[in-house]
């Protein structure tokens, strides 16, 4: 299985920018069985039936990048530095796994200076990653870190432009409780409350669970053969409540459809021999053509980068030649692509 059996041409003016308002206005790709239909999310009840249950991932994306400057006192006088740093994941004791550009310009011990009274030293190095420790614990960090920080947008986004204060709100779910991750489950962003009100009100339920969606969300895959490539690890939970939940709808009968990649691969995690059970800890489950579903019954999704493991995942839950026509079909019809972009529901 070949890298580029996963690649595929995409007019750089579909890769969306911005959201679109409200949130449930975003198109919405419906493929099911041979047919493809083009729709608009929030029509989303239109292919769900009462007893189905779609499973959310309530992460909260935390402001996870920040700009600082290092000061250094030399024997020509104090020399300055700015320092960009984007926070990975917490560490055990308080720290933080982070990327610094440019690294060689900190040395273990010496602090970086950002706004609002936020500062860390540079404990260690490991693998390229530098782990922080800040001045504030607790909900004082997290105040600091709100005034301080913005939102960590994906590279194909910042590169055309920086994140501002639109991004704070249109970058975060509806549904969002748990901080730690430094990207968004993008598929929940198309949610709204009228849309939740809505599909409740048809009998539609939902479960909640946890994945902290990390940078190596956007890592590309190096390897030409797949099945050799390693997943990052993501830290995910799915509690007592949603394993009943989700093993109620099963035996009733309903279906079970995750919002995003990131709910389905942290149930099917949870959920290896075919039952699903209470779960917490790290997963680096990779999912690409040949993988056995245990759980997943349909997936609402983004349309995702050529070559990533996200093609992968949804090329083994719809087929490859599949996907290919449908997203042949998307780029046809413009759809947007990717985090700020519209969404698929892939029912196979």
């Amino acid at each position: 299985m070949k890298l580029s059996d996963f690649d595929f041409d995409l007019p750089e003016d579909l890769i969306a920018t911005r959201p679109v308002t409200p949130r449930s206005s975003a198109r919405l790709l419906v493929a099911e069985g041979d047919a493809i239909t083009d729709a608009i999310v929030r029509d989303l009840g239109n292919w769900l039936r009462p007893g189905d249950r779609l499973v959310l991932n309530d992460t909260r994306v935390i402001p996870a990048r920040l700009s600082g400057r290092r000061h250094r006192a030399t024997p020509q006088g104090e020399v300055s530095a700015r320092i960009e740093v984007t926070l990975l994941e917490p560490r055990a004791g308080g720290g933080w796994a982070a990327l610094l550009k440019p690294l060689k310009k900190v040395k273990p011990g010496e602090e970086i200076a950002f706004e609002g009274g936020l500062s860390a030293r540079l404990g260690s190095v490991e693998g390229g990653q530098g782990i922080l420790r800040f001045n504030l614990e607790g909900d004082d960090f997290d105040a600091a870190l709100a005034r301080a920080g913005q939102m960590p947008l994906p590279p194909y986004i910042a590169a055309r432009r920086p994140a501002d204060e639109r991004d704070r709100e249109d970058y975060q779910t509806v549904f969002a409780r748990h901080s730690g991750s430094v990207a968004a489950p993008t598929a929940s962003l198309h949610f709204d409350e009228p849309l939740l009100a809505r599909l409740r009100g048809m009998g539609v339920q939902f479960t909640h669970v946890t994945l902290h969606v990390g940078a190596g969300t956007f890592l590309p895959v190096k390897v030409e053969d797949v099945t050799t490539h390693k997943m990052h690890a993501e830290w995910g939970r799915v509690t007592e409540q949603a394993a009943a939940e989700i093993t109620a709808t099963r035996a009733s009968g309903g279906r079970i459809i995750p919002v995003g990649t990131t709910a389905l691969r942290l149930i099917e995690s949870a959920a290896r021999d075919g039952v699903i059970r209470p779960w917490e800890g790290k997963t680096d489950i990779f999912i690409y053509p040949g993988f056995r579903f245990q759980v997943t019954d349909a997936l609402m999704t983004n349309f995702h980068l050529p070559k990533s493991t996200l093609m992968m995942l949804v090329s083994a839950l719809m087929g490859q030649e599949r996907i290919r026509r449908i997203y042949d079909h998307a780029i046809r019809e413009r759809y947007r692509f990717f985090s700020y972009g519209d969404a698929s529901l892939l029912i196979p």
